[in-house]
């Protein structure tokens, strides 16, 4: 293989630069911090980090209190974020981000842990109440409006109704959970893709448990 041949590979597996103006803001929720790396409050940025293996993206910006990049999906530019904000406060990170590039709540899609489904179970909604989680409390609260689409990654039930839901959400996956967990965050970007494109019925009629 020629060295030009060698550059004309490297340039077509090269990830598209982004064009045009922010269409779409897809953030997924957790804790910043090595001590929260893989507990089940994180789902949503284990979930971010799949899809950018996936496209080959570095989300390490730091802007609108988030790691972010960008990235055209499905042919429309969109925002990555995993808010530094920790969980509680998730809702300043996102509505930064939605004002200055004037993203509607129906153009932003959040992904985060949810302990009615169990692991690997994903949920997709058009829009939705807080149901009690915190970061999309702080979402609604702040951007006043709960029309914005997610999709809730199963991370499975206290084991008994005295069990600290703190202490259950910010604790570990158990190391046989890893697969079908792989197997829900590979859906979930597949989620993404689709309704970025517009086709969150066939998102939610594909994937939802």
């Amino acid at each position: 293989m020629s060295v030009l041949d060698i550059f004309k590979k490297l340039e077509s597996q090269r990830t598209p630069e982004p064009q045009g103006a922010v269409e779409f803001i897809i953030c997924g929720l957790g804790n910043p911090g090595t001590e929260y790396e893989g507990t089940r409050h994180n789902i949503g940025f284990m979930t971010i980090d799949t899809l950018c293996d996936k496209y080959k993206l570095d989300c390490k910006k730091l802007k609108f209190k988030s790691l972010t990049c960008d990235a055209m999906i499905s042919g429309r530019r969109c925002l990555i974020m995993k808010p530094t904000t920790y969980m509680n406060n998730s809702g300043q990170a996102v509505t930064e981000a939605m004002a200055f590039y004037k993203i509607p709540p129906e153009k932003t899609l959040i992904i985060f842990d949810d302990i009615s489904l169990e692991p690997g179970k994903l949920r997709i909604r058009r829009k939705g109440s807080d149901g009690g989680h915190n970061g999309i409390k702080s979402i609604i609260y702040l951007s006043g409006s709960d029309q914005f689409p997610r999709i809730k990654m199963g991370v499975g039930a206290k084991p008994h109704p005295d069990y600290s839901l703190a202490d259950w959400v910010l604790g570990h996956f158990k190391k046989e959970q890893a697969e079908v967990l792989e197997a829900a965050m590979d859906n979930a970007v597949s989620a993404v893709e689709l309704i970025v494109d517009g086709k969150i019925n066939d998102a939610m009629n594909k994937f939802n448990s």
